[in-house]
């Protein structure tokens, strides 16, 4: 071996370490404290950058705290205990702020025309945010996800299968279902005048079962080893988005990710199983699959789903599909428990609408305006998700002003705006579905439950004929107040659900 390839050998490891500490320097140290100064420039404060991880141990333990113990009583005040991140920093930095997520820039916006802004952007600007590898799990590369073309063509399919004609042809499996669940709780009661339900479980199992059936033209029986692998997966990826991830992590055989592996084949391979079987006899069905493998082929070849981007869009119907509705319906029981005289208005309005039949109807539902305006405060009060993240895909200026370099991701916090004062008035944290009687002079960004723009959600329509359905049966079927054992621990657990489940007490009417 010459001088030459001694020397060779002997530098290699010493340029390689050198050039990892030159790119480690620039992406963890350089950058974030240029865009950090590039903010305070232009008046946008926020908690100091820290090198690798940002802010998010941080954010973790604010949210530990603030989950570790209950409120002291049912108020609607929840911003400091559903995020509590933005409740303290926005009061120390105004509404719109920066923070970081490891080396990762997140302006916290709370303006709703800065919001409707970003939202309502259709020329590619505003991003979704890429899916930790470990959350991608959950969501698979659904709709819910996807960017480009890829999601066009996905947003294309799925759009056929939700427009509101063929939802209202839903109807009767959501009736069923719902039915079903109150015979159930009769034959509990055992004869008791006054019984107690935990809403919160009983609705996520209605949802399943009402999935199931829209979806698949299944049962709950059916579907309830998906939903069960589904939860599990869940608890791990809440417990992964809190955290930075660490490039090639995903990989590492660990107790954590041994699970969701298994927890990933074992849906993937049901999923395959329920498309296979039903997908069979399901070219002239109403149910989504089949309308999905309708059209399916009646889209030219590169325009078709693939049965694993099938699999994936699916992953997302049991997720979107259960947890959104369900806890729109938890809240709207318990607040109704909660304001008795919003509770008889709607009972009155069912009756008067359905007289002597016993459920809405497909044709009546738009009829049930008192019913319709209390789910809609229910959504901005607790909406299922306490923020929306978007990411910027170029240089941008927002609000005509703020100049927000390339790859900030956005923090549009929704439950803030819901709660604003400035917006909604003095009684913004009380319950008053009256503020939904005429919509008109509402800024489009001051609510926005189901998101804005061209990602708006496509399951909007299910979700709203579902929950106006079901409350009006509860409310047609049972009085109810709020239990004296339920605890009100609002959390932040992918969707906004309460901590401790819903106990309420109920009495046939």
């Amino acid at each position: 071996m010459n001088l030459v390839q001694s020397h060779l050998i002997i530098t290699s490891p010493i340029l390689l370490i050198l050039l990892f500490f030159i790119k480690f320097t620039y992406n963890f140290i350089w950058v974030p404290f240029k865009t950090q100064k590039k903010f305070r420039k232009q008046g946008i404060g926020g908690p100091n950058y820290r090198p690798i991880f940002g802010n998010s141990s941080d954010v973790r333990e604010m949210i530990r705290e603030a989950q570790s113990k209950p409120m002291p009583c049912f108020t609607h005040e929840v911003l400091h205990r559903v995020v509590p991140h933005f409740f303290k920093w926005s009061s120390m930095y105004g509404n719109t702020y920066l923070f970081w997520f490891g080396n990762k820039p997140r302006l916290a916006i709370a303006d709703p025309n800065m919001i409707k802004e970003v939202l309502v952007c259709s020329d590619g600007t505003f991003e979704k945010v890429e899916f930790n590898p470990l959350s991608k799990l959950l969501f698979g590369e659904g709709l819910v996800g996807l960017r480009g073309e890829k999601w066009v063509k996905h947003r294309r399919v799925t759009s056929q299968a939700f427009n509101m004609e063929k939802v209202k042809g839903w109807v009767p499996e959501i009736v069923t279902s719902t039915s079903k669940m109150l015979m159930k709780w009769e034959e509990q009661s055992r004869g008791a005048e006054e019984f107690e339900i935990d809403v919160h479980r009983e609705l996520h199992d209605l949802a399943a079962d009402v999935i199931s059936r829209t979806a698949f033209g299944s049962n709950f029986e059916e579907g309830n080893h998906i939903f069960k692998l589904q939860e599990e997966q869940m608890l791990l990826v809440s417990q992964a988005l809190r955290s930075v991830y660490i490039p090639g992590f995903r990989f590492v055989p660990t107790k954590k990710n041994r699970m969701r592996w298994r927890l990933e084949r074992r849906t993937r391979e049901s999923l395959k199983r329920l498309i296979e079987i039903k997908g069979e006899t399901s070219e002239n069905s109403r149910n989504l699959l089949g309308l999905l493998l309708s059209a399916n082929k009646n889209e030219r070849a590169e325009e078709r789903l693939g049965v694993e981007e099938m699999i994936d869009e699916c992953k997302t119907f049991y997720f979107a599909g259960k947890e959104t509705t369900a806890n729109l319906l938890t809240w709207a029981v318990l607040l109704l428990a909660l304001h008795q005289e919003w509770q008889i208005k709607a009972r009155k309005e069912v009756e008067d609408i359905c007289q002597f039949n016993e459920f809405p109807t497909a044709d009546n539902l738009g009829d049930l305006k008192i019913v319709t305006m209390i789910l809609n405060e229910t959504l901005r009060l607790y909406p299922p998700a306490v923020m929306l993240m978007r990411q910027t895909a170029r240089e941008v200026k927002i609000g005509g002003h703020l100049s927000v370099p390339s790859g900030t991701q956005l923090y549009l916090a929704m439950t803030a705006v819901h709660h604003d004062k400035d917006i909604w008035g003095e009684d913004a944290d009380m319950f008053n579905p009256h503020r939904f009687s005429d919509t008109k002079s509402r800024s489009l960004g001051s609510y926005f439950p189901f998101g804005l723009g061209p990602r708006i959600c496509v399951g909007q329509n299910l979700g709203l004929v579902e929950a106006k359905l079901v409350l009006a049966m509860i409310v047609r079927r049972f009085s109810f107040v709020v239990s004296p054992s339920y605890v009100h621990s609002p959390m932040q657990f992918l969707t906004l659900q309460p901590q401790y489940g819903a106990q309420v007490l109920f009495t046939k009417i």
